[in-house]
């Protein structure tokens, strides 16, 4: 319980850190942005550790609760599952931002292109989906 409220709680803090100094119109460097992001990302997995290996489950605690207690082995796998999709979508997302600008500038010039420059957006996209099928094949093994 302890690793997940660390989790969400690194979450929303950052959140409200954010917000509060987009308002106020705060520009900061780069090695700013990189050490906040490293210590959140840190403390992320921290808190996804501390859950997975720390405490019983909700349905072991419940007196009417039939379901078994999930193991680390299963755990891990769903953490995995989770990586796959994540990562992929990443990979997704800056292949379509970098295809997309040169599609964008290529249309502008020749508005016929326009068809083929949403073959190549496609094919970009298409990296989600496979993270999205191999983590289906991870969480179907389980």
């Amino acid at each position: 319980m302890f690793g997940l409220m660390l989790s969400c709680g690194t979450v929303v803090t950052l959140m409200i850190a954010g917000y509060i100094l987009q308002r106020r119109g705060f520009r900061g460097g780069r090695k700013i942005y990189a050490t906040v992001l490293g210590l959140s990302t840190l403390l992320v997995f921290t808190g996804a550790v501390l859950a997975l290996f720390t405490g019983t489950s909700f349905a072991a605690e419940g007196a009417a609760a039939v379901a078994k207690e999930v193991s680390v082995g299963a755990g891990l796998g769903f953490i995995a599952a989770a990586c796959a999709t994540g990562i992929a979508c990443l990979g997704a997302g800056l292949a379509v931002a970098n295809v997309g600008a040169a599609a964008l500038g290529l249309v502008g010039e020749k508005p016929e292109m326009l068809g083929t420059t949403l073959i190549y957006l496609g094919l970009a996209e298409g990296i989600a989906i496979y993270g999205v099928i191999i983590s289906l094949l991870i969480i179907q093994r389980l």
